[in-house]
């Protein structure tokens, strides 16, 4: 197996040629017969403007600028300038744009605040914040004063590469320079304050805002509520949004938040409480809610939100339909999703990247990868290639298969469309050579990703030891542990629960016992599988004690026990011979309604019978959990066919299989 290195693809950053030169020397004076033939060819300023709006072609474009100029048909004039310098933007064409307002100062042409503006948003959407703070205080070089207009532009640059600390000393030159800030420039303060976690300086900024007379609108509302929300403050971010005045963005970011939290039903109370108060739920609103029911698979419940959608007369857009389909495939219906799909694209719905990587991740979830692929095809075909996201579902997709293979070609596909990884397709080749025991080429592969600046991540390492323990390469895994801190990487419960289950599976108990320990010492909060980790350890060195006071101990903590907590005790009674209490604890748990039993309930309890009591008794188990619609699969088979062997030796194979039959 070959994998193709994400940098070998990689693009070369090649600093763009200076497209145009304008001659700047003295024309000699043309003669007479020269001077009429220019005089009928003179342009003016409307027809050079017309016909660099109309010209799609930017190097046409160049061509025609640079060719009026030299030919002394026409002196560019500031608007020239500015139209040019616009398309330049449009296309990122950073040294032409320098090269032009060079040529402005040697003409002696003032740059005019709409140029600068442009000039400086071109390197925010390059993300060259710091060339465009340079660009700025070299402004009065070009005939422009600093207005406030322009230094937000400069804030808005420096905020969209979160570089926080520029920003406040910009904002004191602004101050020093006598301009008030305005609404914006406030409100990219706030972004910035909210950015950076800091919610109490935000909410002291709004005061601010009101004492230099600018009331907060919908964008300074919902950037502090969005980030309550987003630092899990749902409940506060709420309480503040109804001190003021409410917007449809404020309400979907509530709303957001709360399905965040899955909190549907205050999700659904702020849908039914924004109609009262004359704010109209837009189609995001609608769309976060479908997307929040679709995630758990509440299909029905997504469609009565669209049914409801369509009485409000608000349309869906391709998001909502997406969600939609996801809600499908989640619920395991995917031809449903498929025939929803074509049902949107009959109704005018064009597929776009989103809804064919939601489709490609649904069919991969389902087990569907060689689906998914062929999807991926018919993205190309359609003039929608593949991205990093459709590529990373698809590995990901044939690595829960343990296909190295097919991952291996959609790797090197993806590079060899030059597409580079990002973490999470990297994380699934990972997954997909630990599940091969191939740990030599997975070092490789996250030494790698260091130097093609795709660092490894939690998830990443969670998942390498996972497949380190699974093979019982506890060692090694211990080691990955301290290298984890050399990528910047801080071991969570995840990391530990891995490996703790590693080393109760190899029955080396003091050392997990250890871990324990460095669990607790370190502040970190166990989850419920940390529980059913160390559960299970104390019930395979047959610490049945234990293992009861440590769910005494979840009960206290306020964790608590599900399916696998309860299998776990009731396979570790019947383990040690006492079936009669692990058959009380089912049913007294059952009785409670917290819990159901299932398929391995039953199995552990009917092993317990058959190896301690007697097929009689297992039999009538056998009975009671048919009644209950839980049928037996091949592992309960198994045990009831190794107790009649063992109890029936004069029957043959035969009969023992018929009397089994006879009793499911």
């Amino acid at each position: 197996m070959y994998l193709k290195e994400g940098r070998s693809l990689l693009l070369k950053v090649k600093k763009p040629s200076i497209p145009f030169i304008l001659n700047t020397n003295p024309v000699l004076k043309p003669n007479k017969d020269s001077q009429t033939e220019q005089n009928q060819t003179q342009l003016d300023e409307s027809q050079v403007l017309n016909t660099l709006k109309q010209e799609p072609n930017i190097s046409s474009a160049l061509h025609y600028f640079k060719y009026i100029a030299n030919s002394n048909s026409f002196k560019h004039t500031l608007q020239t300038y500015r139209c040019m310098i616009h398309k330049l933007a449009l296309k990122s064409k950073i040294d032409g744009i320098q090269y032009l307002l060079q040529q402005m100062k040697l003409e002696g042409i003032s740059c005019s605040e709409e140029l600068f503006v442009i000039v400086i948003d071109s390197y925010r959407q390059m993300g060259l914040g710091e060339q465009a703070l340079k660009m700025f205080y070299r402004i009065k070089e070009f005939g422009c004063k600093p207005t406030v207009k322009i230094y937000n532009y400069v804030l808005d640059a420096l905020l969209s590469e979160n570089r926080f600390s520029m920003i406040y000393p910009i904002y004191g030159n602004m101050k020093r320079d006598g301009l008030e800030p305005n609404l914006h420039t406030y409100n990219i303060l706030l972004k910035a304050l909210c950015k950076n976690n800091k919610i109490d300086g935000a909410c002291k900024l709004l005061n601010e805002m009101a004492s230099a007379g600018y009331s907060p609108d919908a964008v300074s509302y919902t950037t502090i509520i969005s980030s309550m929300c987003k630092l899990g403050k749902v409940d506060e971010a709420r309480e503040l949004a109804m001190r003021f005045k409410s917007y449809v963005s404020v309400y979907n970011a509530l709303i957001s938040g709360f399905c965040g939290e899955h909190k549907l039903k205050e999700a659904f109370g702020l849908l039914y409480q924004m109609l009262p108060e004359g704010v109209d739920p837009d189609v995001r609103t609608y769309s976060i809610l479908i997307n929040s029911l679709s995630t758990e698979g509440n299909v029905e419940l997504s469609l009565a939100v669209l049914a409801n959608m369509f009485l409000r007369g608000c349309s869906p857009n391709i998001y909502t339909v997406s969600s939609l389909i996801k809600g499908y495939f989640v619920a395991g219906r995917v031809h449903e999703a498929l025939d929803f799909w074509k049902q949107m694209a009959r109704e005018g719905f064009e597929a776009n990247v989103v809804v064919y990587n939601t489709i490609i991740h649904g069919l991969c979830l389902n087990g569907k990868v060689g689906e998914a692929v062929s999807v991926s095809c018919q993205m190309e075909e359609n003039g929608c290639p593949p991205n990093v996201t459709s590529y990373s579902s698809l590995i990901s997709g044939f690595a829960k298969s343990g296909d190295l293979v097919g991952a291996s070609e959609i790797w090197n596909r993806m590079i060899t469309n030059g597409c580079h990884p990002n973490v999470v397709a990297y994380t699934s080749m990972v997954d997909v050579l630990c599940r091969h025991c191939m740990f030599d080429q997975v070092h490789s592969l996250i030494k790698g990703m260091a130097s093609e600046n795709c660092p490894p991540n939690i998830v990443t390492f969670n998942t390498l030891i996972k497949g380190l323990c699974s093979s019982k390469r506890v060692d090694w895994a211990i080691k990955v542990l301290d290298q984890m801190v050399d990528y910047g990487c801080v071991p969570n419960i995840v990391t530990y629960n891995e490996l703790l289950d590693g080393l109760f599976k190899v029955n080396r108990l003091e050392e997990a016992f250890g871990l324990v320990r460095e669990i607790e010492e370190k502040g970190i909060e166990w989850n419920i599988a940390t529980y059913n980790t160390i559960l299970s350890g104390f019930c395979h060195a047959g610490m049945l004690e234990e293992a009861l006071q440590l769910i005494g101990n979840m009960l206290v903590r306020g964790i608590k026990p599900d399916s696998i907590t309860y299998n776990i005790i009731i396979f570790t009674h019947c383990k040690r011979g006492k079936v009669k209490n692990a058959e009380q604890l089912l049913e007294r748990i059952s009785a409670g309604g917290d819990w159901h039993p299932d398929i391995i309930s039953y199995t552990s309890l009917l092993w317990g019978f058959c190896n301690w009591i007697g097929l009689e008794e297992a039999m009538i188990h056998l009975n009671k959990m048919t009644s209950e619609g839980i049928y037996p699969n091949i592992a309960t088979w198994n045990v009831l066919v190794q107790c009649l062997f063992n109890s029936l030796g004069h029957l043959g194979p035969v009969h023992i299989l018929d009397d089994i039959l006879g009793h499911g």
